[in-house]
């Protein structure tokens, strides 16, 4: 049976990072976009202490963003060619599965999350993952793509628009899109996550949202943001890890 298009999950197996032989290009080509993000990132986590983990830290650009709130950066990364560049920038780097970390349950009083949703498989499982490493009251910062208006199925406009085609429901990898530049996804692909799926994320994870916005310079915004905080009184999350 030939399921409805809308309906159908896009999945694309992973036997190797995708970002493996891209880290050179993406590291001269994200920087720029890092640096303009930073005041966001700074105004979203707020001054804090201890651990922080950077959950798919790539090369590291947001590392010193990172640590300028108080906290000591530990970068995590599923691709040995972007922490290669990152270990230039921190000693404190592992690589390894943002769906499996390598981690205790309640390791970090922080953790960033920060342009992935669009890179990983699962992103509910991932934030699964974050929420069982996160000590109970624990900040989770999410930082990246406005699954609205910036995706596979939105075309950008001279006038700072965008043209919407009929695939916002079509969850899952897309490999390439016509209207896509020469840039990053085009390169890599990019995970579709409509945004009930991203909020159910949130929800499944019992994580208590209590700060979201839009943002990103152009008319559209590009860029959601979310805070949300680990309960003191309970564990969230559905995994455990010892």
């Amino acid at each position: 049976m030939v399921q409805n298009q809308h309906q159908r999950e896009l999945t694309m197996p992973l036997t190797t990072s995708r970002y493996d032989g891209y880290a050179d290009w993406y590291d001269t080509w994200n920087k720029p976009h890092a640096e303009r993000n930073a005041s966001d990132v700074l105004d979203l986590l707020v001054p804090g202490d201890g651990l922080c983990l950077d959950l798919g830290c790539g090369s590291g650009l947001y590392f010193d963003v990172l640590a300028a709130t108080g906290r000591t950066v530990v970068g995590l990364d599923r691709s040995a060619d972007q922490l290669r560049i990152a270990q230039g920038r921190s000693c404190q780097i592992v690589q390894g599965d943002a769906a499996a970390l390598p981690f205790a349950d309640g390791t970090f009083p922080t953790v960033a999350t920060m342009w992935i949703s669009t890179d990983v498989d699962d992103f509910a499982a991932v934030l699964a993952e974050a929420a069982r490493v996160l000590t109970p009251g624990g900040l989770l910062v999410f930082y990246g793509a406005h699954p609205c208006f910036n995706g596979p199925h939105t075309q950008w406009m001279d006038d700072g628009g965008i043209l919407a085609h009929p695939t916002y429901r079509l969850a899952g990898w897309h490999q390439e899109a016509p209207w896509w530049g020469t840039y990053v996804r085009r390169r890599v692909g990019m995970r579709h996550h409509p945004l009930a799926e991203l909020l159910n994320a949130f929800i499944s994870t019992g994580l208590a949202i209590d700060h979201v916005a839009e943002l990103g310079d152009r008319p559209v915004p590009v860029i959601l943001a979310v805070r949300a905080h680990k309960p003191p009184d309970r564990l969230a999350g559905s995994g455990r890890r010892r």
